[in-house]
């Protein structure tokens, strides 16, 4: 990974009738970085990766793909970059290396270098051995699978990932991020939009973005320190719902949240905050099972930002 910017944006804003869908959101993404897009259903993610893939025309703003300009240079663009959608749209009655063949050619690979990349790409997403299968039968991992190849096929610079593993099964989530990598140690620059927290962890970088807007972007490990005035604490008691309630309430708490059978919670930086959680809780016959300082994960991180967009 280097520090020349593959993707630029400035204020890209995109508006359908009176809905925002992203506003006047601006980043850039290195060349051969793993760039997270992280935000829940809604959030303009797609239509996001829609105008820098120049699928959809941006309401205002600029962005550039591999050097090219989304609104100006469209066909440029696409030529340059691989997509690989949230639903699976390759030809189901086509077998495996019939669509990698069809999307080999739309790209303009021919003769003895689109054998060769054919077998290439089958050998590096792990397709061998079912190459005559129809697409139709196979497992959605093993669908997921194909779909990259042939987002992949013609050597793209940039490939956008619009929520590749939805409904994947663990396992084949991490085989497929394992591909992911591989394309990135190889020199591909990588923008992927996820709802999932885990996998937000994989990537270089990631911007947060909620209701169209970004809220905030950086490695993981920054975006966690950026709560650095807050203590974090994982509670479990008898009464989580009841013990989250009441600790809302309280001015020295900023934010609190159910994780599992526990509660995370947000202190403003106190002395003895163990301690003070406790007493709090079992004045309100609350029994606590537990307290423990934790580093925040992005999930808290995550909640503490659309927290306060819902306060203004």
């Amino acid at each position: 990974m280097n520090n020349i910017n593959t993707i630029e944006v400035r204020n890209l804003k995109k508006v359908f009738g009176k809905f925002i869908a992203v506003d006047s959101i601006s980043f850039e993404v290195h060349s051969g970085e793993i760039f997270g897009f992280l935000g829940p259903n809604g959030a303009g993610k797609s239509t996001t990766i829609k105008m820098l893939c120049a699928l959809i025309k941006p309401t205002s703003g600029s962005a550039s793909v591999a050097g090219y300009d989304v609104k100006n240079q469209a066909f440029s663009v696409r030529k340059n970059i691989g997509y690989m959608s949230q639903k699976f749209s390759l030809y189901e009655d086509l077998t495996v290396e019939e669509n990698i063949k069809f999307f080999a050619g739309v790209y303009g690979l021919k003769n003895e270098f689109l054998l060769n990349r054919k077998k290439e790409i089958i050998e590096l997403v792990g397709l061998n051995g079912i190459e005559k299968r129809l697409a139709n039968e196979l497992p959605f991992g093993w669908k997921q699978r194909l779909a990259l190849a042939c987002a992949i096929v013609h050597q793209p610079k940039v490939l956008f990932l619009d929520e590749p593993t939805a409904g994947v099964d663990p396992v084949s989530r991490r085989n497929f991020w394992e591909l992911i990598y591989n394309l990135a140690e190889n020199g591909t620059t990588l923008f992927v939009t996820t709802h999932y927290l885990d996998e937000a962890e994989y990537c270089n970088r990631i911007a947060l973005i909620y209701s169209g807007k970004i809220k905030a972007i950086g490695t993981p490990s920054e975006l966690k320190n950026m709560l650095d005035m807050f203590e974090i604490y994982e509670i479990s008691c008898n009464k989580p719902v009841e013990a989250m309630a009441l600790l809302q309430n309280e001015t020295w708490v900023y934010e609190t949240s159910i994780f599992g059978n526990s509660i995370h919670t947000g202190i403003f930086k106190t002395e003895n905050g163990i301690d003070k959680i406790t007493q709090f809780l079992n004045t309100h016959a609350i029994d606590v099972l537990g307290v423990r300082r934790i580093v925040p994960s992005l999930e808290d991180v995550f909640i503490h930002f659309t927290k306060a967009e819902v306060e203004t």
